[in-house]
């Protein structure tokens, strides 16, 4: 109850007579102290996304919704709401780059949720070539004796068709599970190898596909703002989604092994350990979480 009231009055009365202290002092507005006092990156990007957000000014407030062709009029309009020179190009180009981060963000969730709505299609020719190239880069020396046969079992799909298997994450799934085993491929076959481990082992196509479902709602919910603001000096793209599902893949598999559950039938247990460590790890606004390898994607 005490919580929530103060979080009322701060927004409401108290963080407008502080700003208005800290102009009174400094001679600068908000934005331009947050512009000047921090470094690109999450921390000064987030600061910019919750300072617009706040502002009693419509101008501003509409600035965290513009769209990549917008962003640089969008600058121009702030800065005339606030007063603050045109020629003051430090922070033209400082607010420029977090707003390109902040509309990229949005437009990279909104990609991500498009090809998850697409739902695998056995018709489709590209679908298809996509699953064949899967198997291809999991297992060059081994050939599929049919479209539909056991053989997907080898590579941790449920059944004889894996096409069922992407219900829940559509052909996002599938496009990161190849990603992976394209940019990655002997981390892959190896993880793949490991999953078929007596004791510890388990379906890793299966386990793919829900790590693909972790970044997706890690994405959807925000807490990966800090990693891709650091990470992207500009507009994120769906390649460091990719790279972000490669990075949860491979410490999936660590920390799986590091854990050594009794069963699979804990599954659920340990992923949703992973997915709070994952999450503890993010929100460190200092936070980039990427695949160290000496290949090059």
């Amino acid at each position: 109850m005490l919580v929530h009231l103060w979080g009322f009055l701060y927004s409401s009365y108290v963080r407008f007579w502080l700003k208005w202290l800290w102009r009174l002092l400094t001679g600068k507005c908000e934005l331009q102290r947050l512009l000047d006092g921090c470094g690109a990156g999450a921390r000064r990007t987030l600061s910019i996304e919750h300072s617009l957000e706040s502002s009693k000014s419509k101008v501003l407030r509409n600035a965290v919704h513009v769209e990549e062709a917008e962003v640089e009029k969008c600058v121009r309009d702030v800065m005339k709401e606030k007063k603050i020179e045109q020629k003051d190009t430090r922070f033209k180009t400082n607010l420029h780059i977090s707003l390109l981060q902040i509309s990229g963000y949005k437009k990279l969730y909104l990609n991500v949720e498009n090809l998850r709505k697409v739902p695998y299609d056995s018709e489709n020719e590209e679908h298809e070539e996509q699953l064949i190239e899967l198997w291809n880069l999991l297992m060059p020396h081994e050939n599929l004796k049919a479209r539909i046969t056991k053989q997907w079992c080898d590579i941790g799909f449920q059944g004889d068709d894996p096409k069922t298997d992407f219900r829940g994450m559509g052909l996002l799934g599938l496009v990161n599970l190849v990603y992976f085993s394209k940019h990655y491929t002997d981390e892959a076959r190896q993880i793949l190898s490991r999953s078929n481990h007596p004791k510890l082992g388990y379906s890793y196509a299966i386990v793919g596909i829900n790590l693909t479902e972790m970044a997706y709602s890690l994405l959807k919910n925000g807490a990966l703002k800090s990693h891709l603001y650091n990470m992207v000096s500009g507009l994120p793209q769906m390649e460091h989604f990719h790279q972000f599902y490669c990075y949860l893949v491979y410490e999936f598999d660590k920390f799986w092994f590091e854990e050594e559950p009794e069963s699979i039938m804990h599954f659920n247990q340990y992923r949703e350990k992973f997915h709070e460590k994952i999450k503890g790890l993010l929100l460190d606004c200092d936070v980039i979480l990427t695949l160290q390898n000496t290949k090059k994607p």
